[in-house]
C-alpha cells in the first residue's frame, strides 16, 4: 500500500536547478511588459521554422518546389503546429503582401453553418486571380482556403463543401484542421492528404521554451522547463503560455530562478499533498472520509478535469491494481469526464468516481 501513496508525481523531485536564460539582466521593464502574445510573436514565420512533424514539413517543401499542392486535411491535438504549418506555407508560396487576396481563413467552430460555404467559400472560390505574386515572384493561380476546427462543420456544410471542392479543384485548395478526423465524412477525406500532427517530443519543446527564455530574459531552472512540458503534454503553444505568464509574474530585479513547484502553481496543477490526502481517503474504506476529502479539493477550487487527468496518469502506474481493476477505473474516468463536459455536478461525479477507485482498492487489500 505505501506504493500506492507513493506515486510518482512531476514536483516531487527537484534536481539541482541551473539557469537557461544567460547572465544577462533585462534591458527594461517597459520590453519584458510588451503586449504581444508570445504564441503570435514566436509562430514559425516559414515551413523550414516548424517545431518538429518533419516528415509533413518534407511534404510541404516538396510541395512549394513543384508548385504541386493537393486538398490538404491536417488532424491532431491542439497546439502541434496544425495551423502554423499551412499559414507557414501560404506565406512562402504567395508572399506576406498577396496573403489576404489569396487565402480565406475561416474558424469552422463559428462559421460552421452551410450558409457559410455556400457563401464565402463559394463566393471566394470563384475569383479569379494572377499567376504572379504583387512582387512579380511566380506562384500558382490558385487560393487557398483554410477551415480551422473543421470536425465542427455541421453535415450540410459538410456536404456541400465537398461539391465545391470538385467544382472548384483547378483554382482553389483547401486545407481542413480539424482535431479528430471521425467527424470528418468520406467525401472529403477521400479528396485530401491527410497528415497527422504528433504531440512534440519533450526535447523539441524545452529547446524552443529555452531559446524563448533567453530572447525575453527569463530566469527559469532546466526542473521548471521539464515541468512545463508536464503540464503541456506536448501542446506547444500551452507551454508558451505558460512561459509568459511566468515572466509576468517574475520581478525584473530578481535573480531568483522560477523552479517547477511555481510552474505547477500557474498551470493548476494539483499538488502532490492533495492527491496523497484522496488517495488516503480512498484506502480508508470510509464514505465520511472521502466525502470530506472531495468537498475540500472543490472548496480550495481545483479543476474536476485536471484531477481526473492526474488520477489517470497515477492509477495506470501503480502496482497493487491488477489490469482488471485499472482497465474498471479507466472506464470509470472516461463516463465521469463525459458527464461533466456536459455541465454534470462536478461533486457528485467525482465521488461516484473516487467511490469506485475505494471498492477496487479495498478489495485489493483484501
Amino acid at each position: 500500500m505505501d506504493q500506492f501513496l507513493k506515486l510518482a508525481n512531476p514536483s516531487s523531485s527537484k534536481p539541482a536547478p541551473t539557469s537557461s536564460g544567460g547572465t544577462d539582466k533585462p534591458q527594461s521593464r517597459s520590453k519584458r511588459l510588451d503586449q504581444t502574445p508570445w504564441v503570435e510573436k514566436y509562430r514559425p514565420w516559414g515551413v523550414a521554422d516548424i517545431v518538429s512533424q518533419e516528415e509533413v514539413v518534407a511534404v510541404m517543401k516538396k510541395c512549394l518546389m513543384g508548385e504541386d499542392i493537393p486538398n490538404l486535411l491536417f488532424y491532431g491535438g491542439p497546439g502541434t503546429g496544425k495551423t502554423s504549418t499551412i499559414l507557414a506555407m501560404a506565406r512562402e508560396m504567395f508572399g506576406p503582401n498577396d496573403m489576404r487576396e489569396r487565402v480565406l481563413e475561416l474558424n469552422s467552430s463559428d462559421e460552421r453553418g452551410i450558409d457559410v460555404i455556400r457563401e464565402k467559400v463559394k463566393g471566394f472560390s470563384t475569383r479569379a486571380v494572377p499567376p504572379k505574386r504583387s512582387d512579380g515572384q511566380p506562384c500558382p493561380a490558385i487560393k487557398l482556403v483554410v477551415l480551422d476546427e473543421a470536425d465542427s462543420m455541421t453535415q450540410p456544410a459538410q456536404e456541400a463543401l465537398r461539391r465545391i471542392m470538385e467544382k472548384e479543384s483547378r483554382s482553389t485548395r483547401f486545407c481542413l484542421i480539424c482535431n479528430y478526423i471521425s467527424r470528418i465524412i468520406d467525401p472529403i477525406t477521400s479528396r485530401c492528404a491527410k497528415f497527422r500532427f504528433i504531440p512534440l517530443p519533450r526535447t523539441q519543446i524545452e529547446a524552443k521554451l529555452r531559446s524563448i527564455s533567453q530572447v525575453e530574459h527569463v530566469r527559469i531552472s532546466e526542473d521548471a522547463l521539464g515541468a512545463l512540458y508536464d503540464v503541456s503534454e506536448g501542446d506547444l503553444r500551452k507551454a508558451i503560455t505558460y512561459l509568459q505568464s511566468i515572466a509576468r509574474l517574475q520581478d525584473s530585479d530578481s535573480d531568483n530562478l522560477t523552479e517547477a513547484a511555481q510552474v505547477y502553481e500557474i498551470s493548476g496543477f494539483i499538488p502532490s499533498q492533495v492527491m496523497d490526502k484522496l488517495l488516503t481517503a480512498c484506502q480508508s474504506d470510509s464514505y465520511q472520509q472521502l466525502d470530506t476529502a472531495i468537498r475540500q479539493v472543490i472548496a480550495e477550487g481545483f479543476s474536476a478535469n485536471q484531477l481526473l487527468s492526474q488520477l489517470h496518469d497515477m492509477v495506470l502506474t501503480v502496482d497493487i491494481l491488477s489490469d482488471k481493476q485499472k482497465s474498471a477505473v479507466a472506464l470509470k474516468l472516461a463516463n465521469v469526464d463525459k458527464r461533466i463536459a456536459d455541465g454534470g455536478d462536478e461533486y457528485i461525479n467525482l465521488l461516484d468516481m473516487c467511490s469506485l477507485l475505494m471498492q477496487q482498492v479495498c478489495h485489493a487489500q483484501l
